[in-house]
């Protein structure tokens, strides 16, 4: 038994030195510059709109797609990960919360009506512990393109047109979480101006080796009169 609680202890401690590391490193001002990337080479054209109940299929396939395996030891849930998505957005999307929007990018080039490539979603949480004051501020979620179609601008017109938006809702600041090992996402981010806050982390990081999510925030005033 003791064993047992020693093996805990040691793996428990070694978490805590790793986040402690990382959250120096993501709070370093040195780390949090745009990264240089070469030019995207952009051979489709996109157009971004408001989300209606008939993308809900399209949606839900693009969301679990990005973040959610096919293949492999977990691939049997896929199905209903993918099922459970499609619930939650129908029912935010017949709630008609005053700021909610969900977008989609729509390949226009292809000659195929409704081709859905990517979607992102807006909507105001509340917490006091990312803010550091009581009131709603904006988040950005869900954020994901289908993979013929990543790395060619589309999530680039999501985040803008994103952040439209939310200025449109009077609001200044936009936040937004991204996984650690998510790399592509947080060079992403990083180069519209997104910049780590907080290194967040929970029981399935130390227990299972997840990902630590990081909490990115955006004054979306002082970005735009740069």
């Amino acid at each position: 038994m003791n064993g047992v609680l020693g093996y805990w202890k040691r793996l428990l401690f070694n978490q805590l030195n790793t986040k402690l590391a990382l959250t120096s490193w993501f709070l370093d001002p040195l780390h949090q510059q745009p990264f240089s990337v070469a030019a995207e080479q952009v051979s489709y054209h996109f157009q971004v709109r408001a989300a209606t109940t008939a993308d809900l299929n399209g949606i839900a396939e693009i969301i679990a797609e990005s973040f959610h395996f096919r293949k492999g030891i977990w691939g049997w849930a896929f199905p209903l990960l993918r099922l459970g998505i499609y619930e939650d957005l129908r029912h935010r999307l017949a709630s008609s919360q005053p700021h909610h929007a969900c977008l989609v990018a729509v390949d226009t080039s292809s000659g195929v009506a409704g081709n859905l490539v990517g979607t992102v979603e807006l909507g105001l949480r509340y917490n006091d512990s990312w803010t550091g004051a009581g009131k709603s501020f904006p988040y950005l979620s869900n954020l994901a393109v289908h993979p013929k179609y990543r790395r060619q601008g589309v999530a680039s017109q999501l985040l803008q047109v994103s952040e439209k938006i939310v200025r449109e809702w009077g609001f200044e600041d936009l936040y937004l979480h991204v996984l650690e090992k998510n790399y592509q996402a947080r060079q992403l981010y990083f180069k519209f101006g997104y910049r780590a806050c907080k290194v967040e982390s929970n029981w399935n990081i130390f227990f299972f080796r997840r990902s630590q999510q990081i909490l990115l925030h955006k004054h979306l005033l002082s970005a735009e009169n740069s």
